[in-house]
């Protein structure tokens, strides 16, 4: 067992994951009890989680100092290594921010970065402050051109320290030093863990059977592969007592609707309902120009649909959704973690619900999601699908969302993903689309002055969300794409690439 002391990390969850994918059994606490919990269970090792809070900062999250004193291995990342290095008679000022990608050049191929052949990788970083002077008996193990200290150790007290993520996908071998850190240095035994669909079946078997062997469900489906995977588990488990619900309300895709009757008839066989509300929706958000009160207002309704389903169709127990991991932490999933955005399924809920919530991809990573998908027999198309919010193009629209600026989204949209298809790259990348940024730029079109408005690209690559690095498009088809939308959709003057990492960038634009 590794604990995993959480300071309010986005990726303190993935952390646990890693380590996990080894199986290795983790249990991640709050730092307020954690010594008392520690002394008691005394587990192999311990990992401090980041945080978004400074360690010099007035109430922020710390750890009894006693618990270096434990004999226990110890890993502190990013805001874990500087609250163990304020602790232990070190010193942490302001310094170089960084975040996103930086190079690291390693010093010691000892413990932490045993087995890992190059002298310089490159990590993730997401940080404000730095470590100035190291406790005493530590030495730097790694360093980047900004952060002398960028990995320490205390041998003698097995003590280890890195200012970058070792947990995200980023970063090189980062994977690797965790399994060093489980491995040889916690003396776990390592084997590669494998997630099953049959396992989270049973899950949600055990759940909907607490409420009887005649409650019901409905889903409610977007044609993502979140949505989809999470229905078809729902679907194996509960059988004809399961309804799918897809809300037509034109913030998705065109031909998403025709797409869900396609793959719920044919592939799951279970009939969705399609419930058309796209004006009921554009009537909810017309004014609403605040991303996160766009969310709420578009959470709320489509509670609102899904209750009035409910009751037409008779007792209904539960509303399932295919909330994932990342949904969850940016919606400050646990206490000391920043809300970054409100999710329509989960911070973008009222909080007095009728219907119980059915998620049983929530604690699932977009690549386990996608390998259940697999497991469950789903058609390549759905399992290879671009992820696309919940919100849809209501968050892809600065400002307010009307008809007119819909139409101009869904046409600019739709040629970014013809062209990236047909470039070959649909599957190569993450994620691709276009945002109404509500900029208007002076153009020129026909001899003729245009003051239109200026839509932005986002293409990236990822994994799992939590981290992401901007997509390295070749030149021409950047340009093909750009000379499409400014060409054919109406009252636009230029296209930009948005070429920021994650951090510090969200995926989405709002």
């Amino acid at each position: 067992m590794i604990y995993i002391i959480d300071f309010g990390s986005q990726t303190c969850h993935l952390i646990s994951r890693r380590i996990r994918d080894f199986s290795v059994d983790t249990e991640i606490i709050e730092s307020e009890n954690a010594l008392e919990s520690i002394r008691r269970k005394r587990p192999s090792g311990i990992i401090l989680s980041g945080g978004p809070s400074s360690v010099y900062d007035k109430g922020a999250p710390t750890v009894n100092p006693k618990l270096f004193s434990l004999d226990i291995p110890i890993l502190g990342i990013c805001y874990g290594w500087q609250i163990t290095a304020q602790l232990l008679g070190g010193k942490v000022m302001k310094g170089h921010r960084e975040y996103g990608p930086t190079k690291v050049t390693i010093a010691s191929r000892k413990a932490l970065f045993q087995n890992i052949k190059a002298k310089e990788l490159t990590v993730w970083m997401s940080h404000g402050d730095n470590v100035v002077k190291l406790p005493k008996e530590f030495s730097v193990i790694a360093s980047t051109a900004s952060v002398p200290m960028a990995a320490v150790e205390h041998q003698k007290k097995r003590i280890y320290g890195v200012q970058f993520h070792p947990e995200v996908e980023h970063t090189q071998e980062g994977t690797r030093m965790l399994r060093n850190f489980a491995d040889s240095i916690c003396h776990e035994k390592i084997e590669i863990r494998h997630i099953h669909v049959e396992d989270v079946i049973d899950e949600v078997k055990k759940i909907v059977d607490k409420k009887g062997k005649q409650c019901r469900a409905i889903a409610a489906v977007s044609g993502g592969v979140d949505s989809t995977v999470a229905s078809a588990i729902v679907a194996k488990a509960m059988g004809k007592r399961f309804t799918p619900v897809y809300c037509n309300n034109g913030l998705m895709r065109v031909g998403t609707a025709d797409e869900v009757r396609t793959v719920f008839e044919k592939k799951l066989h279970v009939k969705p309902i399609i419930v058309d509300c796209e004006n009921r929706f554009l009537k909810a958000l017309k004014g609403v120009t605040d991303p996160e009160k766009k969310r709420i207002t578009i959470g709320n309704l489509y509670i609102k649909i899904f209750e009035e389903i409910a009751n037409k169709l008779g007792k209904i127990d539960f509303l399932v959704q295919g909330t994932i991991y990342s949904d969850v932490i940016e919606s400050k999933g646990t206490k000391h973690a920043d809300k970054i955005k409100s999710h329509h399924n989960v911070g973008g809920l009222p909080e007095i619900m009728k219907l119980d919530l059915l998620e049983p991809c929530r604690h699932c990573y977009k690549d386990e999601v996608r390998e259940l998908g697999r497991q469950l027999g789903l058609p390549h198309t759905v399992i290879a699908k671009q992820p696309f919010p919940g919100p849809g193009q209501a968050i892809r629209i600065i400002g307010e969302v009307t008809k007119e600026r819909l139409e101009k989204q869904h046409m600019a949209d739709a040629i970014v993903l013809e062209v990236i298809k047909e470039e070959g790259w649909y599957e190569k990348v993450f994620q691709s689309f276009s945002i109404m940024t509500g900029v208007n730029t002076t153009a020129v079109k026909g001899d003729g002055r245009v003051y239109g408005e200026l839509v932005g690209l986002r293409i990236y690559d990822s994994s799992d969300i939590m981290t992401a690095g901007w997509t390295h498009l070749p030149y021409e088809v950047l340009q093909k794409i750009s000379t499409r939308i400014v060409n054919e959709v109406p009252g636009v003057s230029r296209v930009v690439y948005d070429i920021t990492t994650k951090p510090p960038a969200t995926m989405e634009w709002e």
